[in-house]
This record gives C-alpha cells, sequence and structure tokens, in this order.
C-alpha cells in the first residue's frame, strides 16, 4: 500500500482537498489545517535556514539546558520519583537532548517518550535521543508513572475552528475553492449560544477562533498528570482570551505567505488561548501556574547566569533568544497538586 503522502504518483495534497471541496462542497477551516499539517509535517524536515521556520531551541543550547533544570528542579523537589520524561512535538530533538543532558547532571536519567508522527523528524530525534519511545498520540503515554511533559511550539500547530461574524448572526467560517484557488467564506449560522458573551456583539466581519483538538489534548494530559502525577509545560505563542482575532498564519522560507495557497507545503499556525488551556487543566484537577512571558519565564530560570558562564560568544544567543521570543510566547505550567510549585512563575 503506498502513502498518498508521499507517493509521487498520488495527487498533490492541493489537488485532493479541490477534488473534494467539489464533491463535498466547502470545508470546515479546521479540516483544512488538519490536512494541511499532517501532509506539511510528514513529509520533510521544516526547521533551519533550509525549511520554513526556526525555533529557540534551534537558536541556542540554553533553551533546551533551562527546560531541563526546571524538570530537574522539580523532580527533585517533589521527591526524586519513577519519571518519563515526554515531548508533544519534539522537532529535531534539540531540545530534549540538551534539557536531558542537564537532567542527567542533577541525577535524572528518565525513559524518553515522544509524541511525533512524522518519519523524518523521528529520524532526526532518534540521533539525539537514542532508545526513545515513539508515540502517535499522547493517549498511548505511560499510565504507571508521573510525566514531566513538554510542548514547545506544539499547540499552535492544532486544528482551529473559526467562526465569523456576518451582519448579526456568526457562522462557520469554511474553505472553498475554485479549481485550486482556495478561500475563505462564510458557513451555515451557529447557535449565538456558543459564543461568549462578550463577543456576542463584536462588529461584523470579527473572527473568533478556538481549538477543540488543542482542548481534548490539555484534558487529556491533565487528567494523566491528576491521576499519575508530574506536570506539564506548554510554551507557546498566544494569549489569554477567548478573544476576537483572526490569528491564522502561513510561514514559508522564513516568510509569511498566504495561509490558503499551497496546502500541505507551507506551515500553517494559529494562536493558541492559553486561558482556556488553563480553565480546562483544571476542571480536571490540575493545578496551574501561569501563564507567564517566556522572556520572563527564562529569566527567573538564570539564564543571563548561564549566558555568563557559556561565555560572551553567546551573549548575543541569549539577547536574541528573549528577544524574538518577547512577550508574544508564553508558558503555562500543568501539574500535580500534591508536586511543588515550579520555578520561574513568581
Amino acid at each position: 500500500m503506498t502513502d498518498p503522502a508521499t507517493d509521487p504518483a498520488e495527487p498533490l495534497l492541493a489537488e485532493r482537498l479541490a477534488r473534494a471541496i467539489t464533491l463535498g462542497g466547502p470545508i470546515p477551516v479546521s479540516q483544512f489545517m488538519g490536512a494541511a499539517n499532517a501532509h506539511y509535517y510528514a513529509t520533510r524536515d521544516p526547521l533551519g535556514a533550509a525549511g520554513d521556520f526556526t525555533t529557540a531551541p534551534e537558536i541556542s543550547q540554553m533553551f533546551g539546558e533551562l527546560i531541563g533544570a526546571w524538570a530537574a528542579d522539580l523532580w527533585t523537589r517533589a521527591g526524586r520519583p519513577a519519571v518519563a520524561w515526554v515531548e508533544l512535538g519534539p522537532g529535531r530533538g534539540t531540545l530534549g537532548a540538551d534539557a536531558l543532558r542537564v537532567m542527567a547532571r542533577a541525577g535524572l536519567t528518565p525513559p524518553v517518550h515522544l509524541v511525533e508522527t512524522s518519519p523524518t523528524l523521528r529520524r532526526a530525534q532518534t540521533e539525539r535521543m537514542p532508545g526513545a519511545t515513539f508515540h502517535d498520540s499522547p493517549e498511548t503515554l505511560p499510565a504507571d508513572v508521573p510525566l514531566l511533559v513538554v510542548a514547545n511550539e506544539f499547540f499552535d500547530a492544532l486544528p482551529i475552528r473559526q467562526l465569523v461574524r456576518r451582519g448579526a448572526t456568526w457562522h462557520e467560517r469554511l474553505v472553498a475553492c475554485q479549481d485550486t484557488l482556495f478561500l475563505p467564506v462564510a458557513g451555515k449560522e451557529v447557535p449565538r449560544t456558543i459564543i461568549p458573551a462578550h463577543l456576542a456583539d463584536a462588529p461584523p466581519g470579527s473572527i473568533i477562533e478556538t481549538s477543540p483538538a488543542g482542548v481534548a489534548v490539555m484534558a487529556g494530559l491533565a487528567a494523566r498528570v491528576t491521576a499519575q502525577g508530574g506536570a506539564v509545560l506548554a510554551i507557546d505563542y498566544g494569549y489569554e482570551g477567548p478573544a476576537v482575532g483572526d490569528t491564522l498564519q502561513a510561514v514559508r522560507a522564513h516568510a509569511f505567505a498566504n495561509p490558503f495557497e499551497a496546502p500541505g507545503e507551507q506551515d500553517l499556525t494559529a494562536h493558541v488561548d492559553f486561558a482556556t488551556l488553563a480553565l480546562v487543566a483544571r476542571a480536571s484537577g490540575a493545578a496551574v501556574a501561569g501563564p507567564v512571558g517566556q522572556g520572563a519565564f527564562l529569566t527567573a530560570l538564570g539564564i543571563d547566569a548561564r549566558a555568563a558562564a557559556l561565555g560572551d560568544r553567546v551573549a548575543p544567543d541569549r539577547a536574541r533568544l528573549v528577544e524574538e521570543m518577547g512577550e508574544l510566547f508564553k508558558v503555562l505550567s500543568i501539574r500535580h497538586a500534591d508536586w511543588p510549585e515550579p520555578v520561574g512563575f513568581a
């Protein structure tokens, strides 16, 4: 059986989506985004100068090292229990390798579990973290030990649902096409009761975004740490909503692009609603710290001292790391109620 994501004999994703829309009508933005990103990540290494974007771990080793220090500190103050290290969407494995090196110095050498579906990225992760166990989804993670989970720029790539106001009513935002030209359109009216009360009378043209996939992942992880112990560290760019705004964006060759062009050939992301993730985690019984700005989080963990220890050659890395991430990037910690308050959130 061939893989339609990689088999050159198969039609391009754009052609398959166009055919599906022509036969069945416009599809939700969430379906379009999900299909596009599934193909995109399955068929390439998107990181680095030759790729489409760069993440903080690729800028400087200090990022992963400080995450490792966060994990080791939390583990030590929790009594040094048996734990598993988990990453969601680990990229090339750079963050994990840097974090595990620091954790080992503190005596923490946990088994590694990686939630990753891309064959290309799995190969890169195996080189940096030999012996890792791979999972297609968080549902198959170990259920018998506390979990130390890191999700760095993971939630932003999960599919979002968009609702758009037209006149006095709200509608599902769909994706239509003409040939292989994709464009957003307003679909069926949605019940006003699903719109947050403070946003219901937003001006016509306003867009509200939700991420059912992100909510489901966070609910599952929070239930895990509530039952098993451990913590989840979510790092992403986002806001504290619900709020109005169209944040769906595409990046290709390190530049912004039209998110409705070339599906499957560019990275699609949307800003993360951290307030909703925190609400979902609390509803599952987890304790929540944050969100805080990533710059403040890294500073509290000691990025200045680490940069000084590494020498002047990494000072520009430190400045670039904090400056480029800025306050747009936020950090949220979800933990078992009996585990200590994590550092970096005071």
